[in-house]
């Protein structure tokens, strides 16, 4: 245990030397910033609070569109870079697994992800707050909750099926394309599918738990719990793709 734990303090730290760590952190800063000060001299009528303000940045239609990407961009590089730069090899002569190393990195892109997901929902209430300084809206903190919710749902997914893409392609640029591609169009893809009933089983059409709090269901006949069982059983398949292809790739 004491192994692992060094593990993951490892790769934290490797992630955190990176100069694009902190790039996303002020990249999210900087677009509440501007949002507030938007809504500060528009004043757009149906959001008069701080929890209607934060409620509605975070949603996935907004600017909580941006930490999914984020997630990606870092979650491609987690072991592509290490096969860029030759640094796979050191790693792989340590007396640990290998799936304890690529558990490792795996951990700590989702507490990466969360961080993400924290910070912009801190970033969220700090910025409503200076526009209406608190106030009650049509919003609650539940529906703000829910929200923070669907998206580190909607954000974890995603960097899963990245990181599963990084370790078959050992591209970062192919990793990142695929990945916010999939973002991009499968709603589309689900929406032009819509009609047949086997779309609700495709992994796009349950990325968005958010869609269950407005009666918004993509397809008849799916449930909040249905969704959650679809998307853990792709996560458990990519991730099981992932080790087994780690564990068996020989490293030359």
């Amino acid at each position: 245990m004491r192994n692992f734990t060094g593990l993951l303090i490892n790769e934290w730290l490797k992630l955190s030397k990176k100069k694009s760590f902190f790039v996303a952190y002020a990249i999210l800063a900087v677009v509440f910033g501007i949002m507030g000060y938007a809504f500060y001299e528009i004043q757009p009528d149906g959001l008069t609070s701080t929890v209607d303000f934060a409620t509605g940045t975070i949603m996935l239609q907004a600017a909580g569109q941006l930490v999914p990407v984020l997630a990606v961009l870092a979650a491609a590089g987690s072991v592509t870079q290490e096969y860029r730069y030759g640094t796979i090899k050191f790693l792989l002569i340590r007396a640990q697994s290998r799936h304890k190393i690529l558990a490792s990195k795996y951990i700590v892109m989702v507490v990466y992800t969360l961080t993400l997901v924290l910070t912009t929902a801190a970033l969220a209430v700090a910025a409503g707050y200076i526009v209406y300084g608190g106030g009650s809206g049509e919003s609650t903190w539940t529906d703000f909750l829910g929200n923070i919710a669907s998206l580190a749902v909607y954000s974890i997914v995603f960097v899963t099926m990245t990181f599963m893409i990084g370790i078959l392609t050992k591209s970062n640029g192919a990793s990142i394309g695929i990945g916010i591609f999939s973002m991009m169009a499968g709603s589309l893809l689900v929406m032009l599918l819509s009609r047949y009933t086997i779309t609700k089983y495709l992994l796009f059409a349950n990325t968005d738990l958010s869609v269950y709090r407005s009666d918004a269901v993509p397809i008849e006949g799916m449930t909040l719990v249905f969704s959650i069982v679809i998307l853990l059983v792709y996560m458990a398949l990519f991730l099981s793709v992932s080790f087994a292809v780690f564990k068996k790739r020989d490293i030359a």
